[in-house]
């Protein structure tokens, strides 16, 4: 009996009398099933998730870009609604209407993971849970925003004020203008205390390796992944002499905690940490007069959450780059969150 029945679904299948075409769409009780499984099974599978806090402006605005680039296009946003995937079977959801029939668990799940046979994508980089939880916090923030704050919080402000030695912001190049912008500032100083990375002054050497691997996928990064790999040689030179002509902001003044941490991280900055045989940071990040490797990193200025984050990523070997990244899994292993959080302080209060 079984055995006949397997027989008979073989052969209509085999006969091609089964339409698979997408513009007729499923027929309702094909499209009630699917549907019902995929809840089921996302409910299921995302036991035992613990969201973290999602309610962080900076989670929520890393969320927005990408969201603007990466999900708009199919499943709408407060400006416009979806139009690209309306053909589509399924057909994506407009999702500002329907996210708060999701749990930030269930969300996690999908944003990285995917669905399979609806075209929805699994996240490009598995090994960053932080940029899927930017993604469900901006979800989850995202039935509330009406047209302006949305447009605020996906492409900032693209006007920036000309200071004295920085390069007009009309002859940037032309990547910046169309993406770099909306997350890193035309001024490269980036948005939000440490969401995204400040790039103005960098050295163009890094910044050209780093865009490098997160294009051939040895630098994990759901975000950058696809925008690096749309990017040509030529451009990525031309970014990466654009944002090292750029001058770097001033250093804000601490306050007293904030003193008492600087002074620790720079200690280990200067002396290393011997009984964890960490080496000194300045040796290949300065501040120092010695000669450094131009493919090494600037840190001076950056974000201290930013770098707190690289550290913490380079400690659980999720961290990839250059050539010399595997130098910085070995150092960040020794450390402790308290070391890397004075240390990075200290590089954040240094000016660029």
């Amino acid at each position: 009996m079984l055995g006949g029945l397997a027989i008979g679904g073989f052969l209509i299948a085999a006969s091609g009398i089964v339409p698979i075409k997408a513009s007729s769409g499923h027929w309702a009780i094909t499209e009630w099933f699917l549907h019902f499984a995929m809840r089921r099974s996302i409910a299921t599978q995302s036991l035992g998730i613990e969201p973290p806090a999602l309610d962080e402006p900076g989670l929520v605005l890393k969320g927005a870009g990408h969201y603007e680039t990466g999900c708009a296009p199919c499943h709408g946003s407060p400006q416009r609604p979806p139009t690209f995937a309306e053909a589509m079977t399924p057909r994506p959801p407009h999702l500002p209407p329907r996210l708060s029939e999701w749990s930030p668990d269930d969300l996690f799940y999908v944003v990285k993971h995917g669905v399979k046979f609806t075209g929805m994508p699994g996240w490009p980089g598995l090994g960053r849970d932080d940029e899927v939880w930017a993604m469900v916090a901006f979800l989850r923030k995202l039935p509330s925003l009406a047209a302006e704050e949305y447009r605020w919080l996906a492409y900032g402000e693209n006007k920036v004020a000309l200071t004295e030695g920085s390069p007009d912001p009309e002859a940037a190049p032309v990547a910046v203008t169309e993406s770099c912008t909306r997350c890193h500032g035309t001024d490269g100083r980036g948005r939000g205390a440490g969401a995204f990375p400040k790039l103005a002054g960098q050295r163009p050497a890094y910044f050209a390796a780093t865009l490098e691997a997160y294009a051939r996928g040895a630098r994990h990064s759901g975000i950058m992944e696809p925008i690096a790999a749309t990017l040509s040689s030529v451009e990525v030179r031309e970014l990466a002499r654009y944002y090292a002509s750029l001058p770097g902001p001033a250093a804000m003044p601490p306050d007293r905690a904030t003193a008492r941490a600087i002074e620790r991280g720079k200690k280990i900055a200067e002396d290393g940490a011997p009984k964890q045989r960490t080496p000194a940071c300045v040796a290949c990040h300065g501040p120092s007069s010695v000669r450094r490797n131009p493919a090494y990193p600037v840190l001076t200025g950056q974000y201290a959450d930013y770098l707190v984050l690289q550290l913490q990523l380079f400690k659980a070997q999720q961290r990839g780059g250059s050539d010399y990244a595997h130098i910085m899994r070995r150092v960040a292993a020794g450390l402790s969150i308290a070391q890397m959080r004075d240390v990075a302080r200290y590089y954040a209060s240094l000016t660029r």
